[in-house]
């Protein structure tokens, strides 16, 4: 193994990172109807927790609602309690076809809730990376140990580690700033 084996294992794991971040951060809300926003609702389909988007087709038809329709309309009960003890603080309602989400507008005090989330979840995969980083590290310098790779392999294999860790936190620190922007927007 040398210091571009390790560097090529690390990349990946950082993407992760961002990657995780991406979604979790399509969950947040912005004020907007998002299909994402529903992503995290999981609804009792006869006894087996089933993802809401494995079990219905939802739409946004307007701005500040979702609808959602199941393929099984015995289903619109528990779908609508699904939703409502999901814990993301909508109120569905259902008119026997469809379960129909009105998105409420943020208050201010909601908004600032909202971006410290944003920051909180951008901060813990900013630790992501870094423990990544550490891994990388540490089997570098554990190489140099081994002898299987030079002092100067093992530096430019931690140049390389503190590069890719630099631009995934820079990348991170992106998608939070965005996402805090569009949910300060009114």
């Amino acid at each position: 193994m040398s210091e571009k084996d390790v560097i090529k294992e690390t990349r990946p794991r950082m993407e992760g990172a961002v990657e995780d971040l991406r979604k979790k951060l399509g969950a947040v809300r912005t004020g907007r109807a998002a299909v994402s926003l529903l992503d995290p609702v999981v609804v009792d389909y006869y006894g087996t927790p089933t993802p809401l988007n494995q079990m219905a087709s939802i739409h946004v038809p307007e701005p500040q609602t979702i609808t959602v329709q199941p393929w099984d309309q015995t289903q619109l009960k528990a779908i609508e309690n699904a939703i409502r003890s999901a814990d993301l603080g909508l109120n569905p309602s259902n008119d026997g076809k469809l379960v129909r989400v009105p998105i409420p507008a943020l208050t201010e005090e909601r908004r600032r809730q909202l971006a410290k989330q944003v920051h909180e979840l951008a901060e813990e995969h900013r630790t992501a990376v870094r423990n990544v980083r550490r891994d990388a590290n540490e089997r570098l310098k554990k190489l140099l140990k081994d002898k299987t790779i030079s002092e100067d392999a093992e530096r430019d294999g931690l140049e390389e580690v503190q590069k890719l860790t630099n631009s995934y936190i820079a990348k991170i620190d992106e998608l939070a700033k965005h996402k805090e922007q569009e949910i300060m927007s009114v």
